[in-house]
């Protein structure tokens, strides 16, 4: 976007400090920052003495390894030494600082050449010693215990040269404005890359530029932490992390991979837990919102669709003072002009576009109002909005009642999905990106799904959304004729099992359990089976909410700097406020003169149906760079790190491309992956964050894993409804029994071939083969073997096996090798053959004319006799042993 001209490239930075290691002594800490290659070096020194301050220095030069290595030498007493991959940040409570370390990673994804890392372990170091004697305060530790309930081991990820706080088509977007602090609306933009001429001197010289992305601190968890270290001048210190959900599988087309990326990114902003968050505060920011989005690459093409979710933005929420499974939902504040959720929806202008697409699925109709409150506000919000903008771009209202379609409907919910999901996508678009030059295409507008908690329904959903967009993204790749993809085939299986790993991540952080109704469930294929971890995923979400909600959404309160804690005696402890609504409603007095009407900015309005932020990209730095192989923009050897061994199984491509087998069937005729298979019953890949605790789990925790909200009512009467048509089938159908010959085609069909029992000839020397091993070996007890009855044994077994070696492999490996030993006929080849004259080029000398001239005379000779093809052959071979004597 903003640069049609194919000769302008513009580089994202790649971080220069990737591995650091720190040096404890009593006074100081060291930390000695690298690049991957560690040929170049940063150096950082904290003050460990002075008394709750953090005070750092930072060396501006640049020190290559003899110079680190002086340096390290000179470090007084014994150092504790602590390797990590990077610095999340300084965070203090009442005495000192503590620093935060990422000592493990693992990559779990790539987009193009970009790696994504997910943070596997993390160390706290105690900054500033402590001098005194007197004890330290009691509400320290518990401060830090508070802090560490943030497992930073589970669904944080980040990456060195890559901004995963931004979509792809904003980050393959020109930058226009350059700066920190930017006024979008007085300052002058860059000039039109279309029309500027680069100073090159040939009209299609590539030209590359070097820019360092300004992150989207809305996705950044660690801001708060990092906020100390803003004085540093090399901004590659500052690792910024991101936290949802990363994950990455592959789809192999007749032997061709194509990735598929799925990329969550929590929002930072009314952050917290599922009956403490709901709604939306003051400036428009709602609970438990995910920006989800879809990558498709096949290696040198990207295709990306991004969609969203987010509790309703209104001012409601529930009372969980009682006991009971559904506490009443409630609209706490009444705003006629919704001016809430304007200020959420001109957001979403800003970043994504128009249209904007909400996709409506909390009930509509019910016996006693309960979902259908805050449906209804929803409702009014938008069509009271839409009257002041223009017609061809107001927001777009789709109600979809899925509990009650799923209750009613003969058919299962995703086909109707499937409908409005067609119908979506073809009025945002998706973002596609080929080869330098291509033409780009752009999503515009946004699909925007809710429910009452976010999270069974809305998976579903989104799930349903993302499989018309995989359609759409392969036949816009070439790899299919039609975007209408099969259920039960190998494609849309590995999509399935990413939503699913995706909807329990996000549940979990959410809700405190797993997803309680999941694709199956609503697809109408899931077991008899699977009712009963539905009860156990309610219960564990029913335990979560009522006895550790608070103590995590305090960890959340503090990991993200909205309480701080001080001695100051009006500052109370986290643990003893009643409420923490001041901390995510902060009064903020608005300075602007327009009136209500006018809630969406006239920058914003002028640049639809486009996003302004795409349109109007800021970048921290930028520069030109006269070679695209310098190590701060050589995404190629960042991704292949040629430079050192790295073992196959460990590579992130290597990975991907095993997981295409994963989903196929053991024994299959037909290798589509786009057609219906049979799906046999193993287990998916399990997230490895889910361990059974939150990310953002309390230490007195013991919910199990996923996260998620049950969406009231619907959720019994769904299960209940299911559990009886089930029951039904059972009554008046029974199963045939499952065998591998009713289920398998015969081998002899599928491979040509069938298993017959061996000969007795051939058992026969199978047996001996095996006592040759036992006997070569020294058999499973040597030592109670006599040395007689061995060679005894090994004789006979000898008897007529005559065993002659293949060759002779000596002793060389890859770390020495042995010259070989040449024999003296090669050596005077040799030897004749280096006198041989080098000069084939050069004119003949006067004695050598008359070999040459005997050679012809040869040729005369010869062409008496021969006629045709024969002549020529010869006269060529005459020629030719003419200029080797030469």
């Amino acid at each position: 976007m903003n640069n049609d001209n194919p000769n302008i490239i513009f580089n994202p930075l790649i971080s220069s400090i990737q591995k650091v290691v720190l040096y404890e002594t009593r006074s100081r800490l060291y930390l000695v920052g690298s690049n991957n290659r560690e040929t170049r070096f940063r150096l950082l020194t904290i003050d460990r003495l002075a008394l709750n301050r953090l005070i750092i220095e930072e060396n501006a030069n640049e020190l290559n390894s003899l110079e680190i290595r002086r340096f390290v030498s000179s470090l007084t007493g014994s150092p504790k030494v602590t390797s990590a991959y990077g610095v999340l940040g300084f965070v203090r409570f009442l005495e000192g600082y503590y620093l935060i370390l990422v000592t493990k990673r693992k990559c779990c994804a790539h987009i193009g050449m970009h790696l994504v890392y997910t943070i596997k372990d993390t160390v706290m170091v105690r900054v500033n010693e402590v001098t005194s004697q007197r004890p330290p305060h009691p509400h320290e530790e518990r401060y830090k215990r508070m802090f560490q309930n943030i497992d930073l081991r589970s669904n944080f990820y980040f990456s060195y040269s890559y901004d995963l706080t931004r979509t792809l088509q904003y980050n393959e977007s020109a930058p226009r404005y350059v700066g920190a602090k930017v006024n979008l609306e007085r300052d002058e933009p860059l000039p039109d890359w279309n029309k500027l001429t680069n100073n090159v001197a040939q009209a299609h010289e590539r030209v590359d530029y070097a820019f360092r992305s300004d992150s989207r601190k809305r996705f950044v968890w660690n801001a708060y932490l990092l906020k100390p270290m803003e004085v540093i001048m090399l901004k590659d210190w500052l690792l910024e992390v991101t936290h949802g959900y990363v994950s990455q599988s592959c789809i192999s087309i007749f032997g061709r991979h194509v990735n598929v990326c799925l990329i969550a990114r929590r929002s930072t902003r009314f952050a917290g837990t599922r009956f403490l968050k709901r709604g939306a505060n003051f400036r428009g920011d709602v609970a438990n919102e995910v920006e989800t989005e879809q990558i498709v690459s096949d290696g040198q093409r990207l295709c990306a669709f991004t969609q969203m979710r987010g509790s309703i933005p209104s001012h409601w929420s529930q009372d969980i003072s009682k006991m009971v499974p559904k506490p009443p939902i409630q609209l706490d504040i009444c705003d006629p002009y919704a001016q809430t959720p304007s200020r959420h929806f001109e957001r979403l202008l800003f970043h994504y576009g128009a249209p904007l697409i909400m996709l409506n699925l909390v009930k509509k109709r019910e016996r006693r109002k309960h979902e259908s409150i805050i449906s209804k506000e929803l409702q009014n919000s938008i069509k009271y909005l839409n009257q002041f903008l223009p017609p061809q771009h107001r927001m777009k209202h789709i109600h979809f009642d899925m509990a009650r379609q799923s209750r009613l409907s003969g058919g299962n919910v995703m086909e109707q999905l499937a409908v409005h999901a067609a119908s979506m996508i073809q009025m945002t678009g998706m973002f596609y990106k080929a080869h330098r030059g291509s033409e780009l295409s752009f999503q515009t507008g946004i699909v925007r799904t809710n429910c009452v908690d976010c999270l069974d329904r809305t998976n579903s959903a989104q799930f349903a959304i993302g499989k018309c967009a995989l359609g759409h993204q392969l036949e816009r790749l070439g790899f299919v004729k039609s975007a209408k993809l099969e259920f039960d085939s190998d494609c849309v299986t590995m999509l399935e099992h990413l939503y699913e790993e995706h909807g329990d991540t996000l549940a979990l952080q959410y809700g405190g359990s797993q997803l309680v109704h999941r694709i199956k469930t609503y697809r109408k294929t899931a077991a008899w089976a699977s009712q009963g971890n539905d009860v156990m995923q309610t219960l564990s979400r029913y335990y979560s909410n009522t006895f550790s909600d608070t103590e995590k959404q305090q960890s959340i309160n503090l990991f993200l700097g909205l309480y701080k804690p001080s001695f100051n005696k009006l500052n109370q402890p986290i643990w003893e406020l009643q409420t923490d609504y001041d901390m995510h409603n902060a009064f903020v007095p608005s300075t602007s003169i327009a009136p209500i009407t006018d809630w969406v900015r006239h920058k914003v309005r002028e640049c639809l149906p486009f996003p302004c932020a795409d349109t109007n990209k800021l970048v921290k730095e930028l520069f030109r760079v006269h070679s695209n192989g310098l190590e701060m923009i050589d995404a190629f050897s960042n991704y292949h790190q040629s430079f050192k061994w790295t073992d196959l199984s460990e590579h992130i491509e290597f990975e991907i491309s095993q997981l295409a087998t994963r989903y196929m069937p053991t024994f299959r005729t037909n290798y589509s992956p786009f057609q219906r298979q049979i799906q046999p019953s193993r287990k998916g890949r399990q997230n490895p964050s889910m361990t059974g605790q939150s990310s953002t789990g309390s230490t007195n925790s013991n919910s199990s894993s996923s996260s998620e909200g049950e969406d009231s009512s619907s959720d019994e009467e769904l299960s209940a409804s299911f559990a009886e048509k089930e029951s039904k089938q059972t009554e008046t159908a029974e199963p045939a029994p499952f065998t591998l010959a009713s289920m398998l085609p015969p081998m002899e069909e599928v491979y040509g071939c069938t298993i017959s029992p061996p000969s007795k000839q051939s058992m026969a020397i199978y047996k001996k083969y095996v006592q040759m091993g036992k006997l070569s070996s020294g058999g499973a007890q040597p030592g109670q073997t006599a040395v007689a009855q061995r060679e005894q044994e090994l004789a006979q077994m000898m008897r007529g096996i005559t065993l002659r070696p293949l060759g002779d492999y000596g002793t060389d490996s890859y770390l020495s090798v042995w010259p070989p030993s040449v024999p003296a006929k090669s050596l005077l080849v040799y030897a004749e053959y280096c006198k041989t004259p080098r000069n084939f080029n050069a004119v003949p000398k006067f004695e050598e004319s008359d070999l040459l001239y005997s050679y012809f005379q040869k040729l005369e000779n010869t062409q008496g006799n021969l006629t045709g093809d024969a002549s020529i052959l010869m006269k060529s071979k005459i020629v030719d042993r003419a200029i080797a004597v030469v």
